[in-house]
């Protein structure tokens, strides 16, 4: 059975926490959530490298990112934007370790969930060189997904070896429907960014699920998820949030359960912001 089915986690987190103190809010989701499904948390309102975004900066594998007035941009180098995201990472995956340590929780059959954002949302939503989306651009588009895949298995492995413990992946997506549906706003009117064909949002999708293995969840938190790109999709599960779910949703989610595979729902909206 799933790890992400009731029988194992009755409950977990998005992944995004208020505060800027890694140890206290290690310590809470411990104390709360072992019994379930634990989970390291992001800080956005640390700033730069802190959010969503800014953690792909932590998690690229020979990518790096700095900031631009309208987010984060691409570099050709790493430098002060990706050296503070992989310090926060750090910090928190700390945090987490030691909290886990404390819990007495090593090797003890528990499971723990890291996020990272997924490859359609990170390429829609950070710049190239040149001001576009990145989205923009198929060899970029292409090259992120790699990266990322790469990085983020790296990472749960690296999470497992430290707490001893199973640990499962979740990919935020909340661009998904806005990138498939060309609503994307381009940097002009003149460049307005197309739609992105569902084939390939499936294979980037599908390539990251398999890269970094083992179950993986994938999280959007926007109205109108593809689901029929999630049946076909070689994700464990989905995450919704239950505030942008309409009548329309219904059979998607239940064609998802039917076919073995869960669906959480999270009864408190998500505030994170790309």
């Amino acid at each position: 059975m799933s790890v992400f089915a009731p029988r194992f986690a009755t409950a977990s987190g998005v992944g995004s926490w208020p505060g800027l103190a890694a140890r206290e809010a290690a310590e809470v989701v411990v104390g709360e959530l072992a019994g379930a499904l634990a989970h390291i948390v992001e800080l956005p309102a640390r700033g730069v490298g802190a959010d969503m975004l800014g953690r792909a900066g932590a998690l690229l594998v020979d990518v790096a990112i700095d900031t631009v007035p309208r987010g984060y941009r691409l570099a050709a180098r790493p430098g002060a934007v990706t050296r503070r995201a992989i310090s926060l990472l750090d910090e928190d995956m700390d945090a987490l370790e030691e909290a886990w340590e404390a819990a007495g929780l090593r090797n003890d059959g528990r499971v723990v969930k890291v996020q990272a954002p997924g490859p359609i949302t990170l390429a829609a939503e950070i710049e190239l060189a040149n001001g576009h989306r990145a989205i923009t651009d198929a060899g970029a588009l292409r090259d992120l997904a790699a990266s990322l895949a790469e990085g983020v298995a790296a990472h749960r492995a690296g999470m497992a070896r430290r707490l001893e413990a199973e640990v499962v992946v979740q990919f935020d997506e909340p661009s998904l429907p806005t990138a498939l549906g060309g609503r994307l706003s381009g940097v002009t009117s003149l460049s307005p960014v197309a739609p992105l064909d569902e084939e390939v949002a499936a294979g980037l999708l599908d390539g990251c699920a398999q890269t970094v293995g083992g179950e993986v969840l994938l999280h959007c938190c926007a109205r109108g998820v593809p689901w029929d790109l999630m049946q076909r999709s070689a994700f464990s599960a989905v995450s919704v949030d239950a505030g942008a779910l309409s009548a329309a949703d219904l059979d998607g989610i239940a064609g998802f359960v039917e076919a073995g595979r869960t669906v959480v729902v999270h009864g408190a909206t998500s505030t994170r912001r790309n």
